[in-house]
């Protein structure tokens, strides 16, 4: 099979029927640059992608919890590098939290 018949049979596989009029319509070097934009593409892992859009997620552990506060302003110069430290391994290390806060009020309220 030639290039172009390739990619057509690459584009039926993948549903993408409305690539093929256009490619059809084309000639010359419009064609051939089409035909290696689309030689280009990874349509099976798109369609894995697409296909985890649609995947039910579950969520084994949902616990919220409240955090103690801190005035970044009164930690001292060692309390502000240990928490970078800390920071930065739970991040090397994968780790992750989510924060949810309030804030900004003051500055546009003026309060």
């Amino acid at each position: 099979m030639d290039k172009v018949q390739d990619t057509i049979e690459v584009l039926k596989i993948y549903n993408q029927e409305h690539i093929i009029k256009l490619l059809e319509q084309l000639e010359g070097k419009e064609k051939e640059e089409l035909i290696e934009q689309i030689n280009k593409i990874d349509f099976h892992q798109i369609m894995e992608l697409y296909d985890g859009t649609k995947k039910e997620i579950e969520i084994r552990e949902n616990k919220i919890e409240n955090i103690s506060y801190l005035d970044k302003a009164k930690l001292s110069k060692e309390q502000k590098e240990e928490f970078d430290t800390l920071g930065e391994m739970a991040i090397r290390n994968g780790e992750y939290a989510v924060v949810t806060m309030a804030g900004g009020q003051g500055t546009r309220l003026r309060t």
